[in-house]
């Protein structure tokens, strides 16, 4: 059974409660809908409640290099799952043609014509190499997922955050999700009791609940690639495995798994505002490339009504704007006149 999250007049969350009595509520002006950024449907009192009676509930993130998995668990229902498209690879490609572009300019400065010692070359000053900071491929996929949990403490009133530790091991190759492991944590503790869950126990755990994880096709958006790892691990707030009575181990406590809504959330795929190009431009006259800025008033991201359909703006010309779907296909580009604006960018495409 679908849960409705619930708000505080001052928008603090509480429990969810079910759809019917959500509807009840709206029909008797006791209620409104408002909206959030992770298109999940809720209401907000109009009145305060005579009493805020709060249940445990947990955030289980699956951390990985290209998808993350996300679920939000209560004791009794299944609240929420999303499966989140990470920007590493995008973030990784455009940093290193980022580093190649300007090797390119600094050989352009140099008049190979003049002696070695005459050129222009670089100084020397210092060894910037080493500092404390991620990488940026890594930070990136990190900062995806405390956006998502940052947007889900405004629905939830969130108690425990279980996080998948990934460990070092001899016979097995290095990840990238070693990565920041540590960072990550900390920021993790301004939301809630941090557990910290290792694989071989997300997996009995998941074998416990008798949830099924497909382990091919790890891309395919569906829950029971990634997804599915969020919910064990945020059931680890409500079951453990430990001694049962004098002379036996066994799983203590109780949780219930349902089926829940299951979002597919990633960044939309828009490039910086570039001042260099990739080819030379002669004279110092350098086109526009990247950007979210438009000649029409909107801005790439935004959620549009168009002719085609309810798309995203991707681009522009000079009379028209592109429009595209959520996977970024080109829905076709329209006059500027026939689009309708439904809602300002977030820099989040979430699609159910």
């Amino acid at each position: 059974m679908q849960r409705v999250p619930v708000l505080t007049p001052s928008g603090k969350p509480l429990m969810p409660t079910k759809a019917s009595r959500a509807r009840r509520w709206l029909k008797l002006g006791k209620a409104k809908v408002v909206y959030n950024d992770l298109g999940i449907f809720q209401v907000q009192l109009v009145r305060c409640p005579r009493a805020i009676d709060a249940q445990p509930i947990a955030v289980g993130i699956d951390p990985g290099k290209l998808y993350s998995g996300v679920a939000i668990q209560s004791a009794k229902f299944t609240l929420w799952t999303a499966h989140l498209q990470l920007p590493f690879e995008i973030v990784k490609k455009r940093m290193e043609q980022r580093a190649m572009m300007r090797r390119g300019r600094r050989g352009r400065r140099i008049n190979r014509k003049l002696p070695y010692n005459q050129r222009a070359h670089r100084e020397k000053r210092f060894n910037n190499r080493r500092q404390s900071k991620l990488p940026p491929s890594i930070r990136a996929n990190r900062e995806l997922e405390l956006r998502v949990l940052e947007e889900l403490s405004l629905i939830y009133p969130i108690t425990y955050v279980a996080y998948e530790i990934v460990k070092a091991r001899g016979d097995k190759a290095f990840s990238p999700v070693m990565v920041g492991q540590k960072w990550q944590l900390e920021n993790l503790e301004g939301y809630g009791n941090v557990r910290e869950i290792e694989g071989w126990q997300t997996s009995q755990i998941r074998q416990q609940l008798g949830l099924q994880k497909q382990k091919h096709s790890k891309g395919d958006a569906i829950p029971a690639t990634h997804a599915v790892d969020g919910v064990a691990l945020a059931c680890s707030a409500f079951i453990q495995y430990g001694v049962t009575s004098t002379h036996s181990m066994g799983w203590r406590g109780e949780v219930t798994v349902q089926s829940a809504p299951f979002a597919v959330i990633r960044h939309p795929p828009i490039s910086r505002r570039q001042l260099h190009l990739m080819v030379f431009a002669k004279g110092g006259v350098r086109r526009k490339y990247g950007g979210t800025v438009t000649r029409h008033g909107f801005r790439k991201g935004d959620l549009v009504q168009s002719p085609k359909g309810i798309g995203y703006v991707s681009g522009d010309t000079e009379k028209q704007i592109s429009v595209s779907d959520a996977n970024w296909k080109r829905l076709g580009q329209i006059a500027s006149s026939k689009i309708q604006l439904i809602h300002r960018s977030n820099r989040l495409i979430v699609t159910y």
